[in-house]
């Protein structure tokens, strides 16, 4: 199975962005953006393993594996330009990928990071290993509709495993300082998230060699790109200097 989901192919899109979703999302999550980000961009969305329709795959436990295989799988798309978008645990997990593709002489030229701490900044609450009812509270707590969703037991019981799996991923990540990115970065966050505030969120200007590095607040919680869609996309086109989508 593909590890990217592509909405709609655009042969003369002039860059191509690959979309991480955060912990226990998919692929769908960001369905929506590609009519919005206009036919200048291709967008290509990162599916993990062991859920929607990977659901048979063996789940990856390890964060710096999970980038290598992404990074891995995005060879044969870096035929043109690249940036790179990840909200949460997959802004951690872009920028572990970011890394590779650097060493490997093809470096993103952007890459985005949306409502997380910075890698070097992780904090020390685990959720992992709670019940199911505290996996559903600490859901809660960053705001969408997952916690929502989850009170229906048929459902809870097939994507819980997913979940703890993330959860503990991007808990049981380590960072390393080398080797040192050099890629412009852009943090975007929500001005309530619980997750991060704007002056942990600002610690994202020491993991780039390349700066300024802009901080860009958003009203809203963890999951503020959802309703500021639209203004999220303006943001990236904006700075990546595409035209925006119709």
């Amino acid at each position: 199975m593909t590890w990217f989901r592509c909405v709609e192919t655009r042969p003369w899109a002039s860059m191509r962005l690959f979309c991480l979703p955060h912990a226990g999302g998919s692929a769908v999550f960001y369905r929506t953006w590609a009519r919005e980000l206009g036919p200048a961009v291709e967008m290509h969305t990162v599916q993990y393993p062991g859920r929607a329709d990977r659901m048979a795959d063996p789940f990856v436990t390890d964060a710096r594996q999970l980038a290598r295989l992404i990074a891995g799988a995005m060879a044969p798309l870096l035929d043109r330009p690249a940036a790179l978008f990840g909200h949460s645990m997959g802004a951690v997990l872009a920028y572990e990928v970011a890394r590779l593709l650097q060493e490997r002489g093809t470096p993103p030229v952007h890459l985005f990071v949306s409502g997380a701490r910075p890698p070097h900044d992780r904090d020390d609450e685990r959720v992992a290993g709670r019940d199911d009812d505290g996996v559903i509270a600490a859901l809660a707590e960053l705001g969408g509709t997952d916690a929502e969703v989850l009170q229906d037991e048929e459902l809870r019981e097939l994507v819980m495993p997913y979940i703890r799996n993330d959860f503990a991923l991007i808990e049981d990540y380590e960072y390393r300082p080398e080797p040192r990115l050099n890629v412009p970065l852009t943090v975007l966050l929500g001005d309530k998230d619980s997750h991060v505030d704007e002056v942990t969120a600002a610690g994202w200007r020491e993991a780039t060699d390349a700066g300024p590095v802009r901080v860009k607040v958003f009203p809203g919680d963890h999951f503020y790109l959802v309703p500021k869609q639209s203004e999220v996309v303006a943001e990236i086109l904006r700075t990546l200097e595409v035209p925006a989508g119709p």
